[in-house]
């Protein structure tokens, strides 16, 4: 309790909004290093994901490219081009994004593919069946019900870089991570614990934002349809649940 009270004095002391490494400007580059790295995995992974859910070639690839990539260690990806590509100041936030774009690649690309390919296949042969060709079909009728799931994968891929992007620090990138480096050899656990405790507030800020764009993606027939199978469906569960209660006690 006392380490977290100390951090909590750490992270709302005036401090921490002047001086060389305020909290604003570090949060400035730990969001940076976030929206750029997803914005460009999604630039590559939602055309992708979208071409192997219309088409449904390539999808043992994609599946296998997903959960491959997700059991890349973090940390070592990062050292990696970080020793590939070179330590200046340019080659280092290159390195980085390198590594959180691999890394954000996978949830999005799962997002795209999985929401074409749960679009009911009836609902695609009815809008042949009215004359739309195969771009018309993929934008008036896949990626409009299957946007939710692609959200939802931007949603995965976004808390996952702005976890990773906490090591960004230990390469003199910044973010803010920087309070957990610094901290460590001073053994000052209250900068430690306020620094984590930021990275999940804004995690969690970020998870909530997604959750509402999510929830307003849903297309108007499909949540009017949802609902009014719940109404529907509702009376006939209790009914079998009534039925089975009375079984039981017979």
């Amino acid at each position: 309790m006392n380490f977290l009270i100390e951090a909590l004095q750490w992270l709302f002391s005036p401090e921490r909004l002047e001086g060389s490494n305020p909290i604003p400007l570090r949060l400035e580059e730990h969001l940076f290093y976030t929206f750029i790295s997803v914005a460009i995995a999604a630039l590559i992974a939602i055309p992708l994901g979208f071409f192997i859910g219309h088409t449904g070639k390539g999808r043992d690839f994609a599946v296998g490219l997903s959960g491959a990539a997700r059991a890349l260690p973090s940390f070592g990806l990062i050292l990696f081009f970080v020793l590939l590509i070179g330590v200046a100041q340019a080659q280092l936030q290159f390195a980085a994004i390198t590594a959180f774009v691999l890394l954000a690649i996978p949830s999005i690309l799962a997002g795209a593919y999985a929401g074409v390919e749960a679009v009911d296949r009836r609902v695609i042969d009815a809008a042949r069946a009215v004359g739309m060709t195969e771009w018309q079909i993929l934008w008036k009728v896949e990626v409009p019900i299957g946007l939710p799931l692609l959200i939802g994968g931007l949603r995965a891929s976004t808390l996952q870089v702005v976890a990773t992007a906490t090591l960004a620090a230990y390469v003199g990138l910044g973010g803010l991570g920087i309070y957990i480096f610094r901290g460590l050899p001073l053994q000052r656990y209250d900068e430690m614990l306020g620094s984590a405790l930021l990275i999940a507030a804004l995690a969690l800020a970020l998870d909530g934002i997604f959750a509402l764009i999510q929830q307003f993606a849903i297309p108007r027939g499909v949540s009017a349809g949802r609902a009014k199978d719940v109404r529907t469906s509702s009376p006939r569960r209790r009914s079998v649940a009534a039925k089975a209660a009375q079984e039981g006690r017979g």
